[in-house]
């Protein structure tokens, strides 16, 4: 048997590189999952374990119901719910129009609003459950021309512990995921305009103490955890995991 053996999970952004490691994790070890998403994208992998994928635009107050009534009706509960939908825009605020400003906050915070209100019920009739949210250690600090981005993820911070707080009598545990650099095609986009990529992108594993950019497995991995039973005392935290690059100083490495 599985750490989730018998538990329903609903992933958003779960077709993204990250999302897909989530659900892929999730069916290994026995739990039913819901890939929520925009577009299905190809298949789930893994051995064991049930895959459904749902269309959801998280930014949609309709589609996250309509999300949430599919599950009562096939599963009658929802143990995990993991809010992984979230996009990035590179640029300083004076390059960042209203509407980028209003797109980026739409999906990063008002999807995961969205979606954590409307799966509280069925988080309830399961006796608790376990809400994941997606941070960023650009939540803490700051990379340059991610102005939105950063302020996103500082408001997911915000809201996981108001969140924990405001439900842990229910049983209902509420965390954060505070990713670095992760190999995703996200990360990706983000050397894109760079003309020497490969000299950026060993600079850049080179400030991090393991030398390595994280993997969506790794991200999975601690993801699954505080999805599981083991992790029960776990609720209100922001998990950094990012390769040790925010433990250090940086100008001692000029």
């Amino acid at each position: 048997m599985g750490m989730l053996t018998d538990k329903v999970a609903l992933v958003t952004g779960g077709r993204g590189g990250i999302g897909r490691a989530i659900c892929s994790r999730f069916a290994r070890e026995g739990a039913i999952v819901y890939a929520a998403d925009l577009t299905e994208g190809g298949s789930l992998a893994g051995p064991t374990g049930d895959s459904s994928f749902v269309k959801l635009d998280v930014t949609s107050e309709e589609d996250a119901k309509a999300t949430m009534a599919r599950v009562a009706q096939e599963c009658g509960k929802l143990d995990i719910l993991v809010n992984a939908a979230g996009i990035e825009i590179e640029k300083t605020i004076e390059e960042t129009s209203l509407a980028d400003w209003n797109r980026i906050f739409s999906i990063n915070v008002t999807g995961t609003f969205l979606s954590s209100k409307y799966a509280l019920p069925l988080l309830r009739k399961s006796g608790g459950g376990s809400i994941i949210n997606f941070g960023s250690y650009d939540g803490f600090i700051a990379d340059p021309g991610l102005a939105a981005y950063c302020a996103t993820k500082g408001a997911v911070h915000a809201l996981t512990k108001a969140m924990a707080c405001d439900h842990g009598p229910e049983g209902i545990r509420v965390n954060a995921i505070c990713p670095g650099y992760v190999d995703t095609p996200m990360l990706k986009n983000f050397f894109r305009d760079v003309g020497d990529i490969e000299t950026l992108d060993a600079a850049v594993r080179n400030v991090h103490p393991l030398r390595r950019y994280g993997t969506p497995d790794d991200v999975a991995n601690l993801v699954n955890w505080l999805a599981s039973d083991e992790a029960r005392y776990a609720s209100g935290q922001l998990w950094v995991l990012d390769g040790g690059l925010t433990a250090q100083v940086q100008q001692m490495r000029l």
